[in-house]
């Protein structure tokens, strides 16, 4: 038998294929790459310059009139300290736990880049990067995640490395470094957080700072004592072990208890954060990034005790608006696990992105009953909370609540402390609100609230929501129609009526009053004191409707934000509350048109003037006559119609103002005046949706007018304006002389049901 041939193997020659492929992928990896970095990355690297030229950013700082600061923009309170001024421990401190070898590597520390790899590879997180790494990252670039910048950090701490000395980037990186609290490098932050300089801190201090750069937002000892305590310690051991401190110094250190003082120049009024967010809006509108970095400091025209009332009318209403319609449930829910520390971290890490909503404090549920509740806070202490502080979630306690009501382990819910500083289980309201005031003869802004609270609506609500402003609008409507010739004592028929599908080029629209009744016919200063709708109807009919909208245009409103239809007398244009104001001051000032204004003076840190308010003479916009009659039907409001609350509780007889509540009572409105000042309430969902049955501008906007003007018209004399000349009584009621003597000669209509 023949044998067949053996086959000779052919393993060498696959290897050699093999081993050829991969050292070409390398080489032409490696071009690529080289290639990238060149043409890609390195063109795009950030000159040096500001490093050496390097000086303080000092930011916009806005106060109020009587000089308390609300608002700190551009992130730059700092004071710039040499390496030399600051003390050796501080960096001693700050080395241990941010980079040991700094003096010995070359921006990159590989064994530390080793060591984060491989904690990555065990599951846990150790940042590689160097403190000339940071500064990269910190001073010149972007926060995304991407290989680009990751590589761009490491080529430009070897570019810093090459070009500064070690002390000249520790010098820089300790002066530009962000540490909570708006405290931008370690003699900043001593200051917020310990209320003195470097020099004078404890061991303990120095290391707490010094720890501060790991997460300085969330774990600064203001906003978090107990982890940044946990850190302190983690850099006191690490200090230990490096020689820095002897083991007594160590010890001493551990016990020692840290005095947190917030540094009083550096808290900020929150009350006034929307106001502040106005000033920043304009003085970047005008300086652009400069406004951030020149040390503007602008007055405003509010003061903090006005701010503080409408702060609180807007809070304590808006809340007895949101508990009328009950308790919608926990936040969210969080899995607590078992084992004692995890669950801490757990909690926490639920808690760290909920941030306080002034006194609404975030808290997870450890353990629920009808009667009894133990939660525990952001800071880790553990809070009881029993009957008394249960009864608005005493539904979502019963074994019978639906999933989405129930309160149990792992809730996640909102506390605060009651008038009798007892802990309650609450909720943040759904529902935006509003308020501004301002200086009727001025246009002087003395407070104004955008919404429920600022760090969970940022939108300004005075001066960004168009709503639709309801039966608020009808006051302007009625100084039209007085300037068309038709006085107070003008009859007219509140009776039903239909305008057919020709006028209204859709279909045929039959008006109602918000009481489904019809008066019959009645006088013009009824049909407004009692915000008829149908009499209202007929009265623009009667003027116009191209009229009536070009008459808008006296008090500042927006004439092509309102529809070109008989709807508009109902007020289904858009407005903002800001412009309601700025409109219901000319009733109040006789006639004159105010332009609303925040900053009376902005000056540099030197006191060098950029801006100061010089009064001006207002423009007449209206007839002092038509204002003052406007005025008297708008006081008949406040005696005796939907506002009568208001003269009740305030016990003044110059309030005038109006309600005003929207189609299916998406938006409740009241707007009004006294004593020379002028403020605005809203309320409304800012999707929109029905604020329910029997809301109405009278119920939830009118009690925080209210509120606010208790505080605010107690140092403003009663004020009635006096008698225009040219007026005269006729039919029991006010009517130009012209009129009187020769005739009305406003136009006719049919007054008559159809």
């Amino acid at each position: 038998m023949n044998k067949k041939p053996i086959k000779q193997n052919s393993s060498p020659s696959v290897f050699k294929t093999a081993l050829v492929a991969l050292l070409t992928t390398v080489v032409v990896c490696s071009v690529s790459a080289g290639m990238y970095l060149y043409y890609c990355v390195i063109p795009n690297l950030p000159s040096l310059d500001v490093i050496d030229n390097y000086a303080p950013q000092i930011p916009l700082r806005v106060y109020t009139a009587d000089k308390v600061l609300i608002g700190e923009f551009g992130e730059e309170h700092r004071r710039y300290m040499s390496l030399t001024e600051i003390p050796v421990m501080m960096k001693n401190a700050l080395l241990a736990i941010e980079d040991s070898r700094f003096y010995e590597h070359s921006g990159i520390d590989w064994f530390r880049v080793a060591g984060a790899a491989l904690s990555h590879l065990h599951g846990r997180h150790q940042g590689g990067s160097t403190i000339t790494m940071q500064l990269a990252r910190n001073f010149f670039l972007k926060s995304e995640q991407s290989i680009s910048r990751k590589i761009g950090e490491a080529l430009l701490a070897y570019k810093i490395e090459s070009t500064f000395s070690k002390d000249k980037i520790l010098e820089v990186y300790m002066n530009q470094i962000y540490l909570g609290e708006r405290s931008f490098g370690f003699e900043a932050a001593a200051e917020t957080y310990f209320g003195k300089s470097l020099k004078d801190l404890s061991i303990a201090q120095t290391a707490m700072l010094a720890g501060l750069p790991q997460s300085p937002g969330s774990h600064n000892p203001i906003a978090n004592f107990k982890r940044a305590k946990l850190r302190q310690k983690v850099v006191l051991r690490r200090m230990y072990e490096l020689g820095h401190i002897t083991e007594k110094q160590y010890q001493d250190a551990i016990k020692e208890a840290d005095l947190i003082k917030e540094h009083p120049n550096q808290r900020i009024d929150m009350h006034s954060a929307y106001v502040a967010e106005f000033v920043r809006q304009m003085l970047y509108a005008q300086y652009k990034d400069h406004a951030y970095t020149q040390g503007f400091i602008v007055i405003t025209t509010v003061h903090k005790s006005s701010q503080d009332a409408a702060y609180n009318a807007i809070r304590r209403n808006t809340l007895i608006y949101d508990h009328r319609r009950g308790y919608r449930g926990p936040e969210s829910f969080v899995e607590i696990p078992p084992d004692a520390v995890e669950a801490d971290d757990t909690i926490q890490d639920a808690l760290d992105d909920r941030p306080d909503c002034d006194d609404f404090i975030p808290a997870v549920v450890l353990a629920a009953s009808e009667n009894r509740v133990q939660l525990r806070n952001a800071h880790g202490e553990d809070i009881i909370i029993g009957n008394s502080g249960l009864k608005f979630v005493a539904a979502a306690l019963r074994p019978s609540a639906s999933a989405k009501l129930r309160i149990h382990r792992g809730s996640i819910v909102r506390i605060a402390k009651r008038d009798s500083e007892q802990w309650e289980i609450t909720q943040l309201p759904l529902v935006a609100s509003a308020f501004v005031s301002l200086e009727a003869n001025t246009g002087a802004i003395q407070s104004m609230i955008g919404g429920f609270d600022f760090s969970v609506q940022k939108m300004n609500h005075v001066t960004q929501a168009w709503r639709q402003p309801g039966s608020v609008i009808k006051p302007f409507f009625y100084s039209a129609a007085l300037e068309a010739g038709f006085s107070p004592s003008t009859i007219i028929d509140d009776t039903p009526l239909t305008i057919q599908a020709s006028e209204t080029n859709y279909k045929a629209w039959s008006p109602q009053n918000h009481d489904g009744k019809f008066e019959g016919p009645i006088s013009m200063r009824r049909a407004l004191a009692r915000s008829r709708n149908v009499a209202s109807v007929r009265l623009l009919k009667s003027m116009t409707i191209p009229y009536a909208r070009t008459y808008l245009e006296r008090f500042s409103f927006d004439s092509s934000k309102q529809p070109n239809n008989l709807t508009i007398a109902l007020g289904t244009g858009q407005v903002t509350p800001l412009q309601i104001a700025s409109g219901f001051a000319t009733f109040a000032n006789g006639g004159l048109q105010i332009q609303p204004f925040m900053i009376s003076r902005i000056t540099d840190m030197s006191g060098k003037v950029f801006f100061e308010r010089k009064d001006t003479p207002l423009p007449r916009v209206l007839d002092p006559r038509n204002a003052f009659i406007i005025d008297s039907i708008l006081r008949d409001v406040t005696q005796s119609g939907t506002a009568t609350r208001a003269s009740l509780q305030l016990k003044r007889n110059d309030l005038a103002g109006k309600t005003g509540t929207t189609s299916n009572a998406f938006d409740g409105w009241y707007a009004g005046y006294g004593g020379g000042l002028v403020g605005v309430a809203w309320m409304g969902y800012d999707t929109p949706r029905t604020l329910g049955q029997h809301e109405y501008g009278a119920s939830v906007a009118l009690p925080i007018w209210i509120d606010y003007m208790k505080t605010a018209l107690l140092d403003r004399p009663i004020s009635l304006p006096p008698t225009p000349d040219g007026l005269l009584i006729a039919n029991g009621d006010w009517m130009y002389q012209e009129y009187l003597l020769n005739g009305e000669p406003h136009l006719q209509y049919d007054t008559s049901p159809p």
